[in-house]
């Protein structure tokens, strides 16, 4: 219900606001609107049918791994966390395996094999959802803790700021993965809240403080390095996990004489139906949101907050960085270009710049994630999960604003 309002909200506002810049004497505003919504409608088509080969693969090799136990064994390590967290999934049921997968893969950085993964959980979802067109608890929680983009090794926005001529750029690094953290703990909380899910639970803390151990140790780390040795560190690592995984999948399926090319192409087959079936929902929302830029409103709220912030005697250097805030929840591509847009604008170094690359490498595309993972098991009454993967993501832009005033204000 509320992505309802959402999308309807992008087409009233963008008319209001057409129709005044017409009045005004913008004769060719309807038609910028207009090319925006059919490119658009044409690109979202683009991207869920470019998804059918990872989405085949990555749902054919989780079918090896479900076959010959390997997601079962995921399950039984992450087990007690997720039995307090997600009370609604059965003991060692594979989506606890598939969900700790696709945490591990955007953790990563690796979006590729992470929305395949995010994907087939969902689906294993949907099969313990017993109102298949209401969101349960635990696909609320696990959107949300999705959507709040916990990153660990932020890669590409470093290479955007190398390629921009940043004197230092990894300086970025800690700052991002700070941010990001708190954008993940409030996810965490705000659900836990709706659902009343109690975190002072023992083995709740003792996972969150292994995995707060965890992050701050690696940021320590990473932090010793310079940026060549973390761009080579984070791309090995990254991509030998991934790959030891899938091996991994299919050695112990074979070990336990499984034909693994008949799971393969099972699971397979699962994945094209699903990269087809978000195709009408991915294109709507990225409708909403081209129309919605097209039509300059979102120049407008910008424009509006830095007057406040002015009004109000504090410093507007950050200013400049909100088109990314505003812009990420819709688009990740969008946000990424003006990202760039600024730092080949203002510079690399500038404080402004900074902050635009904290908030992209700290906050998701929020209604892309609601959008495509709710449409792929045809989900329309999404409850808290909205409001709640938004107020994560504030909550990681502010956090991405302080953060970047303690390290380079």
């Amino acid at each position: 219900m509320a992505l309802n309002y959402v999308w309807v909200s992008f087409f009233l506002i963008t008319f209001v606001v057409a129709l005044i810049k017409l009045i005004g004497g913008d004769t060719e505003i309807f038609q910028h609107i207009v090319n925006s919504l059919f490119e658009s409608a044409a690109n979202g088509a683009t991207i869920s049918l470019g998804l059918v080969g990872m989405m085949t693969f990555a749902l054919g090799i989780m079918k090896i791994g479900e076959r010959g136990g390997m997601i079962a064994i995921f399950a039984r390590i992450v087990g007690p966390f997720f039995h307090k967290l997600f009370p609604e999934i059965p003991k060692n049921h594979p989506a606890l395996g598939s969900i700790l997968m696709n945490f591990s893969a955007n953790a990563l950085g690796l979006d590729n094999a992470a929305t395949p993964l995010g994907l087939k959980a969902m689906k294993e979802l949907q099969e313990l959802n017993p109102q298949k067109e209401t969101a349960s608890n635990a696909q609320i929680m696990f959107i949300v803790l999705n959507a709040s983009s916990l990153t660990l090794l932020p890669i590409s926005i470093m290479a955007y700021r190398q390629t921009a001529g940043a004197a230092q750029p990894s300086d970025i690094f800690l700052p991002i993965l700070i941010a990001t953290f708190f954008s993940t703990l409030a996810a965490l909380i705000l659900v836990a809240i709706y659902q009343r899910i109690n975190l002072l639970n023992r083995t709740i803390l003792a996972y969150l403080g292994g995995l707060s151990i965890l992050v701050f140790g690696t940021l320590l780390y990473f932090n010793t390095l310079s940026q060549e040795q973390i761009g080579v560190l984070s791309r090995v690592v990254g991509n030998v996990t991934l790959f030891t995984i899938f091996v991994s999948f299919i050695a112990l399926a074979l070990f336990r004489k499984i034909n693994v090319y008949d799971a393969f192409i099972e699971g397979a087959k699962e994945g094209f139906e699903v990269a087809v079936k978000i195709i009408p929902y991915l294109v709507a929302i990225l409708v909403g949101i081209a129309v919605f830029r097209a039509s300059g409103t979102m120049d407008y709220l910008v424009d509006g907050i830095a007057f406040l912030i002015a009004s109000a005697g504090l410093d507007t250097g950050f200013v400049d960085a909100l088109p990314v805030a505003f812009m990420k929840p819709l688009s990740g591509s969008g946000a990424r270009g003006l990202m760039v847009e600024l730092m080949a604008t203002k510079g690399a170094d500038d404080f402004a710049s900074r902050v635009a690359c904290v908030i992209q490498g700290s906050t998701e595309t929020t209604f892309y994630v609601l959008a495509v993972y709710f449409g792929s098991v045809a989900i329309k009454n999404t409850r808290h999960a909205l409001p709640c993967a938004l107020l994560a993501e504030l909550v990681g832009v502010i956090a991405a604003i302080v953060v970047s005033y303690i390290f380079f204000g």
